[in-house]
């Protein structure tokens, strides 16, 4: 009995050292890793954000401030960027900031959600900072004549509405879309 113990204490040890190993590797995460959501536009054109920080198959609707779903069939303009910006500019060209205010002004909404797309061209990162700055920018035009703006939204390249593989396709995901809330 003395013998057995003695050879099973040492794999038990080995057993356990592993499971805790196992167990802190598990609750670290390193320091460049990034909660990405993942946002899935259901039938109807709504918006859902996939969480993924630990709970398995969480989802939650995407909504306004005043608790109104956030719908794509509610998008009123879309605007390709190239009409808006220089390449790899978020500042609005004269044209694109008089394109913007007459849209603002002739829409007939209460308020509005601004949504900022790009291409793949470049990281994801960038293209997120990028569509971040350039929904703003519209926001910003928006404001500046009184339209009121309930939320900005950026998805860089996440969302796009056409392959990224031709010039054309590229062409449409670089937008800014413009949901008018009635």
């Amino acid at each position: 009995m003395t013998r057995l113990i003695r050879e099973f204490k040492p794999a038990a040890l080995r057993l356990g050292a592993a499971a805790v190993a196992l167990v802190a590797t598990l609750g670290t995460a390193s320091a460049d890793e990034a909660y990405v959501p993942t946002i899935w536009v259901d039938p109807d054109g709504c918006e859902h954000w996939a969480m993924d920080d630990g709970a398995e198959g969480y989802m939650d609707a995407r909504i306004t401030r005043d608790g109104r779903p956030v719908c794509h069939r509610d998008v009123c303009g879309v605007l390709p960027t190239d009409q808006l910006f220089a390449t790899d500019s978020s500042r609005i060209t004269a044209q694109g900031r008089a394109t913007l205010q007459n849209f603002f002004q002739t829409a007939q909404a209460r308020s509005f959600i601004i949504s900022g797309h790009t291409d793949s061209r470049a990281s994801d990162e960038y293209n997120m900072r990028l569509s971040k700055r350039r929904a703003e920018a519209v926001a910003g035009v928006a404001q500046s004549i009184g339209a009121p703006v309930l939320a900005v939204n950026w998805y860089g390249e996440r969302m796009p509405r056409a392959t990224n593989g031709t010039a054309a396709g590229m062409a449409q995901n670089r937008r800014v879309e413009i949901i008018c809330v009635k």
